[in-house]
């Protein structure tokens, strides 16, 4: 279980983390945030993470650099991340004044790349709550290169301002262009018009009607449908503007709330996020940790994609919850 996991399932370390929330959000814009306040979501401080600061709807101020907020809090979970035994915690400011946090999350038995970065986490969490613009990002270790990459497919990416805040130097917030000079991100490869992650997507996505079918046949058409329904509704959503498959998951746990989670493409390929790596962010976001309580799934993807998820989605799900019922569904694109 990752050390987020522990920090939502735990209520002791809830509020630990309600205290190092604020001081987050103290640290970026001056101004304490209402504790376990909700948002138009229903979403609590931590536990989804994401706080909306301010007093009597007081917000930050994001036209001005924030001062460094302290992350190594959001570092010391219960327990090391079981690989690298290596925490990583970040926190950004939005454009909308709301500051959310990021953790990575890693998975034994399964290949490296199953694992999710901290700034991957950050950006899903973004996303989840509509976030249209990230600021300002503090993280406690340098960003990978891998996180450099997935970050340029933010709008206005070389207007984001990193601040590493374990670095001897002064703190500083950087360009992200100092992190990543000469880049290669989707204006080299995409028209200016192409929506990027955190910008509404609109993939026209409909079910096969053979794959409606199978449902109907097997007998889980109750459960298939509302989650075929969420996971549609994710597919609908993602980001894949490279390889023109996107796809979409929707989990539930056994209390039969649902969560889901879209693919999201870099232009480097390799740094792309899985949607069932983001499906977990919404699991762990909505104040879940134990992996084992994930009871179905549903996959949907376009038929015959030249990229596909399920092998690997399969592969995962096995690792974390290998009870769990696994469907997949195809879908085509009702523009062509």
């Amino acid at each position: 279980m990752s050390p987020w996991s522990r920090l939502v399932v735990n209520e002791t370390h809830v509020k630990i983390s309600e205290i190092h929330t604020r001081e987050l959000c103290e640290r970026f814009g001056h101004v304490q945030p209402k504790p376990r306040q909700t948002d138009e979501n229903g979403a609590t401080t931590f536990c989804d993470p994401i706080i909306r600061s301010g007093i009597n709807g007081q917000k930050l101020k994001p036209h001005s650099p924030p001062t460094p907020p302290n992350t190594s809090p959001l570092r010391q979970g219960p327990r090391p991340p079981p690989i690298s035994q290596y925490h990583v915690g970040t926190a950004a400011l939005g454009a909308s004044g709301r500051v959310f946090l990021g953790g990575n999350i890693e998975f034994p038995g399964v290949p490296l790349h199953q694992s999710i970065h901290a700034e991957q986490f950050l950006i899903i969490n973004a996303a989840l709550h509509s976030e249209p613009l990230l600021l300002h990002i503090a993280v406690s270790s340098a960003p990978c290169g891998h996180c450099r990459q997935f970050l340029q497919e933010l709008r206005r990416a070389t207007d984001i301002n990193i601040c590493i805040t374990t670095s001897s130097d002064e703190m500083l917030f950087k360009p992200i262009s100092h992190f990543l000079p000469n880049r290669f991100g989707p204006d080299d490869l995409l028209h200016k018009d192409v929506p990027l992650i955190l910008e509404p997507h609109h993939n026209g996505l409909v079910f096969c009607d053979h794959s409606n079918a199978g449902v109907e046949i097997n007998g889980w058409a109750d459960w298939t449908r509302e989650l075929g329904a969420a996971a549609l509704e994710a597919a609908n959503g993602s980001h894949a503007p490279y390889s023109g498959c996107p796809s979409g998951v929707a989990m539930m746990d056994c209390d039969g709330k649902v969560y889901k989670g879209s693919y999201m493409e870099s232009a480097a390929y390799n740094p792309s996020l899985g949607p069932v790596q983001a499906a977990l962010v919404a699991y762990v976001v909505g104040g879940r940790g134990d992996y084992g309580v994930i009871k179905r799934v549903v996959l949907v993807e376009k038929k015959g994609a030249v990229v596909r998820q399920e092998g690997m989605a399969r592969l995962l799900l096995q690792s974390i919850s290998p009870h769990c019922e696994f469907h997949l569904l195809t879908c085509v694109s009702s523009k062509n």
